[in-house]
């Protein structure tokens, strides 16, 4: 994070304009380190009123946003990254610390618009970020701005000339939690598809978010990554493809492609990608610190491991390079929001129509199907994506080279529909766990 200094260890401003790369900066203004260099951040902090000491992260209060000073220290600072370094836009960290007197500190926000306007809101903190955002878009209107919000607080990403915050998009922050959490608590007969759904499209209609299956808090110590949630220790045994396909790691291969593409496909209108998730990294995050005697060992990502044709990370990460390329191709992230057509708790079974595309998944752990009937708005369809396939680790049990039709039988609110089993040779019942399948259709 680079919050108010640039460091030549990250990179010099002449090289950052030739990577190549949309890059957005971490911006964290709200929070202060208690080891901060002293009184370079707003003065003598441990007896200055205006930062509220919270673990050890403090936060700046509305007292400093309301001093105009201040605010144009923090907009110029904005401009100066912009201009001098020409990054592309900021993430706004800790959006939902500054927006309220409380902090967002064990409060739980249920949607009640008396939760958003009322005193305990920040007027100076809001129009802080609306000035920023104002800032970054007048000045590079190209620029992208992103909000750390987990309040859900209304009107965030809407235009301030409509009253609103400013902001380009919001992280969709529950839908990790949601992953963890089934992974954690739950086994696989016992996910409730509606509650998967309603994590991945609970957001307000032209609000644009940003879906994700892993971040950074699900990576460092203390947690694990989805990847090792899925197959554990076996990891460090079984990814190789000359060592069985144990029913530990077809589950946690066929799983993690799930789990990416219907965040990717329902969840939001941007998509973000944890460093490593693309793959499933094994290991967590770990800075040097007193309590692991200042080890780098774990202060980095293994890319390496996706180049090694014996491992079967190459799988995941064909995956991942072949449902980004396929968005590029179809657009579905800048597409409408997606049309549910089923989440069936007993089957286990999710389909939904998002940009020409038809997305089935299967999450039952043990069950399949023969002419299992999906509604859909098309007629004409052809396989464009199937993580069954072998390259992606699966067990290519479909034929990817024909045209499959629906019926005029009206089905889940759609007026036409398809068995699925009718034209697709899947499902054997006696494997278990490799049954997990997500197949999607380009209509023609």
């Amino acid at each position: 994070t680079l919050s108010y200094s640039d460091s030549s260890s990250f990179t010099t401003r002449e090289h950052t304009g030739h990577l190549e790369y949309f890059v957005l900066l971490f911006l964290s203004t709200p929070h202060k380190r208690k080891n901060g260099i002293y009184e370079l951040e707003f003065g003598n902090y441990e007896s200055r009123s205006n930062i509220e000491h919270l673990s050890e992260i403090s936060i700046l209060t509305g007292d400093l946003f309301f001093n105009w000073e201040v605010l144009r220290f923090l907009l110029s600072n904005i401009r100066w990254w912009l201009e001098e370094y020409r990054f592309d836009g900021f993430r706004f960290d800790g959006v939902t610390s500054m927006l309220y007197h409380h902090h967002g500190m064990g409060q739980g926000f249920s949607g009640d618009y008396s939760e958003y306007f009322g005193l305990q809101v920040d007027e100076d903190a809001l129009t802080y970020l609306m000035l920023a955002n104002h800032l970054v878009h007048t000045l590079y209107p190209d620029s992208i701005t992103i909000a750390e919000d987990v309040s859900g607080m209304p009107a965030l990403c809407s235009p301030i000339s409509q009253g609103g915050g400013g902001f380009d998009y919001r992280l969709a922050m529950a839908i990790p939690d949601k992953w963890i959490q089934l992974l954690k608590e739950f086994k696989d007969e016992d996910w409730n598809m509606g509650d998967i759904v309603y994590t991945l499209t609970n957001r307000r209609y032209l609000e644009k978010c940003i879906a994700y299956a892993e971040s950074h808090d699900q990576a460092l110590v203390g947690d694990k990554t989805v990847a090792f949630w899925l197959m554990d220790a076996e990891m460090y045994t079984n990814m190789s493809v000359l060592s069985p396909f144990t029913p530990v790691i077809d589950r946690g291969i066929q799983l993690h492609k799930m789990i990416r593409l219907i965040t990717h496909g329902l969840g939001g209108e941007g998509y973000l990608n944890f460093m490593g998730n693309e793959f499933g990294h094994p290991e967590w995050l770990d800075f040097p610190r007193k309590g692991n005697n200042e080890s780098y060992h774990y202060a980095r990502r293994q890319f390496h491991l996706t180049d090694d044709d014996l491992l079967r990370y190459k799988f995941l990460n064909n995956f991942d390079r072949d449902m980004n390329r396929l968005e590029e191709r179809c657009g579905w992230l800048s597409a409408p929001q997606a049309y549910v057509s089923e989440k069936h708790e007993g089957n286990k079974i999710i389909a939904f129509e998002r940009a020409g595309l038809l997305f089935i998944f299967n999450f039952h752990p043990s069950k399949s199907y023969t002419d299992y009937r999906v509604g859909t708005a098309f007629r004409t369809f052809k396989i464009v994506l199937d993580s069954d396939a072998a390259e992606y680790g699966g067990h290519q049990r479909l034929d990817h080279n024909t045209d499959f039709f629906s019926e005029a039988f009206e089905h889940n609110g759609r007026p036409y529909s398809l068995l699925v089993s009718k034209f697709l040779n899947i499902f054997p019942a006696i494997l278990i766990y490799s049954l997990i399948l997500l197949v999607m259709f380009l209509f023609k």
